[in-house]
């Protein structure tokens, strides 16, 4: 869902205009404080790239594309049309459970108790025979993650989803056609070669070079990207607008395309249904132990959220964090400069802030915090140096982006106490608090 191909929806702030510096200088890094004035990040042409950016031929259809009439719809589609059926099924089998329980004269129910109590192993060996039922239809439909070698479970086969994505792309162009950006704008060619050069590092690996790369730059201030199952990228202003320098936005990229190689979708779609398909059981138990309708419909909605904020979530904060490693490996194979990953959810955590936007708990959020993001980034850069190293990459000039993100909060913050302590020793409500635990 949108929930794995979003990356942040935040406004952009003067802050990150006045902290861009030039797209096109590759291995440069601005050692200037936030609070001078810094050149705002250009994209004005594809020829300041480096010659480890070389443009490589991407496909780049701009049609639409429609479905025969009388094509079946897609196993995965066809499950979400009935999940309200089934559902309002397991409603109505737990409310006429309960309406003939009330209905039973007291002596029959006695004997229905008791009948019962003595086949209470029958009823046991019943039910623990439909647990071994669910347990083995999980076990015997896991794979084998790609790259990562984690095991998932995959109820929907890869070729339904690829279906599906061919609709949701004639969606999402249909919605964007007046917004494309044309393939000569110097934005569309810069994303067109940082994904180019990304696929080709990493054309070893067989998911990345059996999908095509299809390019489309969203004119929408959005700071957002995300990847189809099929191959098609979708890159929003935005987040050119958001990115330092060339290095955050390889890792971003490296990011997306990871969602889609490592088919994330498919996983959690699969395992939505799943558990959707358990959550029936106990739906219709509650509507038939429930004495009255209003407390069956409480006792839903504490089971949707109970699903929601134990399962669904976390899996999806799982399924990032899996994106984040692998894509940083991919930036790492294309000789991107990985410390600058950090960066970006520093600097993204610092918009929010000086936005004023609340800070809500990570266990709310379908992705990890900002905070979590950085520190997970900055544990595996290491690693993602070797494999830089390894792949005979130019070694990094210059001081480390970290530190310069550092040294920049430090002087804003310095700048921001100069300014109120002469004032007042108590702080201005109407301005935000800053609290950066990197710095």
């Amino acid at each position: 869902g949108k929930g794995l191909r979003c990356l942040l929806d935040v406004p952009n702030t003067e802050v990150y205009r006045n902290a861009h510096h030039g797209l096109g200088r590759f291995c440069s890094q601005s050692s200037q404080p936030l609070g001078e004035k810094i050149p705002s990040l250009q994209i004005s042409s594809v020829r300041q790239l480096p010659h480890d950016f070389p443009a490589w031929n991407i496909q780049t259809i701009r049609s639409f594309h429609t479905s025969p009439s009388l094509q079946a719809a897609p196993v995965p589609l066809f499950w979400i049309i009935v999940k309200p059926a089934q559902k309002l099924f397991a409603i109505i089998l737990g409310r006429s459970i309960r309406k003939w329980w009330k209905a039973l004269p007291p002596n029959k129910r006695e004997l229905f108790k008791e009948s019962a109590r003595k086949n209470k192993w029958k009823i046991m060996l019943g039910v623990s025979s439909l647990g071994v039922v669910f347990v083995m239809f999980y076990f015997t439909h896991l794979e084998e993650t790609p790259i990562t070698g984690r095991a998932r479970l995959m109820v929907f086969s890869k070729e339904h989803f690829r279906e599906l994505s061919q609709m949701e792309y004639d969606t999402w162009m249909e919605l964007f056609k007046s917004q494309m950006l044309p393939e000569t704008h110097a934005g569309y060619q810069v994303v067109e070669t940082i994904v180019g050069h990304l696929s080709e590092s990493n054309k070893d690996i067989p998911e990345v070079s059996a999908l095509k790369w299809v390019i489309h730059v969203v004119d929408e201030p959005t700071v957002n990207a995300f990847v189809l199952p099929n191959g098609q990228v979708f890159v929003f202003t935005g987040l050119l607008d958001a990115v330092s320098d060339i290095h955050q936005l390889s890792f971003i990229l490296g990011h997306e395309i990871a969602h889609a190689v490592l088919e994330h979708a498919v996983k959690k779609a699969s395992l939505v249904h799943f558990l959707d398909f358990l959550s029936l059981i106990f739906l219709t138990m509650i509507w038939a132990i429930c004495p009255r309708d209003s407390l069956a419909v409480v006792g839903q909605w504490i089971q949707g959220k109970l699903q929601e904020f134990m399962f669904d979530r976390p899996y999806s904060r799982t399924l990032e964090a899996e994106a984040d490693k692998v894509g940083l490996q991919f930036a790492a194979k294309a000789c991107v400069d990985v410390r600058a990953s950090s960066v970006f959810w520093q600097q993204m955590e610092l918009a929010e802030a000086i936005e004023g936007q609340p800070k809500l708990p990570e266990w709310l959020s379908t992705h990890p915090s900002h905070e979590n993001r950085a520190e997970h980034l900055d544990r595996l850069i290491p690693e993602a140096l070797k494999i830089r190293e390894s792949c005979n990459c130019p070694s990094l000039s210059g001081p480390d982006p970290r530190l310069i993100f550092r040294l920049n909060m430090q002087r804003l913050l310095e700048l921001a106490e100069s300014r109120e302590a002469p004032n007042s020793t108590k702080q201005d409500p109407s301005k935000p608090k800053l609290d950066f635990p990197h710095t």
